[in-house]
């Protein structure tokens, strides 16, 4: 990455006189620095300028209401005049609001925000404020080290009501602190808009129930992570401000902020584009292809309403795929019968191409600005780590794609040195993956993400190529993985179409194993947070990347090779299984006895370690990707030895297996039409 580090959450109290003595004060903005990696490669050389995305959240302190209207300034200009200049890329302003104006009663809090794209809004700079009363304010755009890394939105498996219902009942903070002091956490705040007042006025709730830290005592050590486990009411779909309370190692207190879409969160598994005409009628009328998705526990589709498939009861409840499409009109979704079926709104395809000139990012705010009144997620794809940072904070559930071998790619493949001298131009690095995951992350924060991994599909390469159209089975688990094991909560399989499975029908059973894995751990990955990555390197070059993903029952290890080889003859990427020694520091609440096994698509194993309070040392053969799971739970393995079972058992009782059944192969090509 660039050298400037990953910094976030600063937190200014400046009390600033309004208009006939109204009282308004900005109590906290939340910074992310923009960043580019220096390990992707492009055929344009990524822009160099690196601003910040910024939410300034604003209290009205006084004893009157409080308008905010277009005629704020920031530096002397308004938001519009920025934009126009190219020194911010998008904003969330009064002047594109509804109304143009907002009031704000007593107590009331509200977020402005704009993502930068010139260095004059970086981190570090200072700026002035006007809220329209002809008084200037300052500001700085601090870099401080501390920040809430990510919220997750979670329901709870010892409520069945809550379980069954729409709203989470439970929220899950993960606290980064890259500083060299400590940092103390006080509490939790959750603001919420006051019913019937729309999202963009929060106001102080009481909904928490129970909260409770890691570490116990709430002091965050220096380059730590914590976790704060609120316990609440159940949670209106819409937005919520969080704060965390804490105090500096000075005892000086200090609060970091966020907003962000109140959304259930649940890992799904996509199968892209997999609603395809067969002459008159649609694969998803046909009940051996479902089986053949739900075998490999797909749950969700590029779809909206398909005929003979939503629209019947029985069919659709035996073989659920969520909705991941434009869902409009927006009221005939966002309806509590319809929202469970939903993954998420997404129909702007990539703008960063936009079909050859790339789509604006205030034109992308101004396309999903529709859905803020909704309860549905929106999301977005991306495309290039290059300047996808402009595009940062648009969506409630950001996701990106890039595929490794023989399909097209955005980054620049003959560009990496990856494999000496001689450049290929049929395959990038796959560890890139985990680079643009981590970037991703980063510029989301502390919003969820999700990744479109390659799969099977029938359109890659050609007749004159000699390498196979679509990844084998080792690249795909590997490219899978590395979007995994840096922390994604959701993924997309491009392209599960019957087409391509048919084409590619040895990919159905290494995509159900890998599937199969993400669902024994995902309410693990749910939980967890990315805590440390290392490049394991060697004097012969890299060996493996380690990620660390850090949750409250459970720290997940992925050890990832990097040793494996390009076979240039047949142009794939080739792995050997080796033996791997690695060290890992565990967060401070797993010093204690821990219980420590593999995990794969075959189940629950043994691994040779050895751990010291916090040092964990693990020796284990790993071919292309091994998952560890370090746990305090006593329970934690046998929970996931009967999770195991019961998805083989799942897999079984469709009764359907097109991987080794050769009849129910021939049954799925039966399917297409001639051609």
């Amino acid at each position: 990455m660039k050298t400037q580090k990953l910094f976030l959450v600063c937190l200014l109290a400046l009390g600033l006189g309004s208009r006939s003595g109204q009282t308004q004060e900005m109590v906290g903005l939340t910074v992310t620095p923009h960043l580019f990696s220096s390990e992707m490669r492009w055929r344009r050389p990524p822009e160099q300028t690196l601003s910040a995305r910024v939410e300034m959240f604003l209290q009205n302190q006084g004893e009157e209401s409080l308008i905010l209207t277009d005629e704020l300034r920031f530096d002397g200009k308004t938001p519009e005049e920025l934009l126009q200049e190219g020194m911010w890329a998008w904003h969330d302003m009064p002047g594109r609001w509804p109304d143009k104006r907002l009031e704000l009663k007593t107590g009331e809090l509200t977020v402005l925000e704009w993502n930068g794209r010139s260095e004059a809004w970086g981190a570090t700079t200072g700026h002035q404020w006007d809220s329209g009363d002809g008084k200037t304010h300052d500001f700085v755009l601090s870099s401080p080290s501390i920040w809430i890394s990510g919220v997750r939105f979670l329901g709870s498996v010892s409520n069945d009501s809550a379980k069954d219902s729409l709203s989470p009942n439970r929220v899950l903070i993960h606290v980064d602190n890259r500083g060299s002091q400590t940092f103390s956490l006080k509490d939790v705040q959750i603001w919420l808009p006051p019913e019937g007042s729309g999202t963009r006025r929060f106001v102080e709730t009481e909904v928490t129930r129970h909260m409770t830290m890691l570490p116990e005592e709430g002091v965050l050590g220096a380059n730590e992570t914590a976790i704060i486990h609120v316990e609440c009411e159940p949670l209106p779909l819409g937005y919520a401000v969080i704060q965390v309370v804490g105090s500096d190692a000075a005892g000086n207190p200090q609060s970091l902020w966020s907003c962000l879409r109140v959304k259930k969160e649940v890992f799904d598994i996509s199968g892209g584009w997999v609603a395809s005409k067969l002459g008159d009628k649609n694969s998803l009328t046909e009940e051996s292809y479902l089986k053949t998705l739900g075998r490999m526990h797909i749950n969700t589709g590029q779809i909206q309403d398909v005929a003979g498939y939503t629209d019947q009861p029985e069919l659709y409840a035996k073989y659920p795929l969520k909705r991941f499409n434009r869902l409009q009109p927006i009221e005939a979704y966002d309806r509590d019968e319809i929202l469970p079926t939903i993954h998420a709104v997404e129909f702007l395809g990539e703008p960063q191409y936009g079909g050859g000139k790339p789509v604006p990012p205030q034109d992308v705010h101004d396309a999903l600005a529709p859905y803020r009144s909704s309860r549905m997620a929106t999301s977005v794809t991306l495309s290039e780590e290059r300047t996808w940072r402009y595009y940062a904070g648009l969506s409630d559930y950001p996701h990106y794609d890039a595929y490794r071998v023989i399909a097209p790619a955005a980054d620049h493949w003959s560009g990496y040195d990856r494999w000496g001298e001689k450049p290929i131009r049929w395959g990038a690095p796959l560890e890139t993956i985990g680079v643009m995951t981590r970037s991703l992350r980063h510029h989301s924060r502390p919003r969820s993400i999700a990744y479109w991994s390659q799969g099977a599909h029938h359109d890659w390469g050609s007749w004159r190529n000699p390498r196979r159209g679509s990844p084998t089975p080792d690249e795909l688990r590997s490219q899978a993985w590395h979007g995994l094991g840096n922390g994604v909560t959701s993924l997309y399989w491009f392209n599960l179409s019957l087409k391509s499975l048919l084409k590619f029908p040895d990919l159905i059973e290494p995509i159900t194993r890998v599937n199969r894995e993400v669902r024994m751990l995902e309410d693990l990955l749910l939980e967890s947070q990315l805590y440390d990555y290392r490049c394991v390197e060697a004097e012969n070059g890299k060996q493996w990347d380690l990620t660390h993903l850090v949750g409250a029952r459970a720290s997940m290890v992925v050890i990832h090779d990097l040793d494996y080889q390009a076979n240039r003859e047949k142009r794939e990427f080739v792995f050997t299984p080796r033996l791997a020694r690695v060290d890992v520091k565990l967060p401070s609440w797993l010093a204690k006895e821990v219980d420590i096994f593999r995990i794969d698509a075959d189940g629950v194993h043994e691994v040779e370690s050895r751990k010291m309070g916090r040092q964990l040392h693990l020796e284990d053969e790993v071919n292309v990707v091994g998952i560890y799971v370090v746990s305090s739970d006593p329970q934690m393995r046998a929970e996931l030895t009967q999770s195991h079972a019961e998805l083989i058992s799942r897999e079984e009782a469709f009764g359907f297996d097109p991987a080794s059944n050769p009849e129910d192969l021939d049954r799925l090509r039966a399917l297409l039409p001639p051609n």
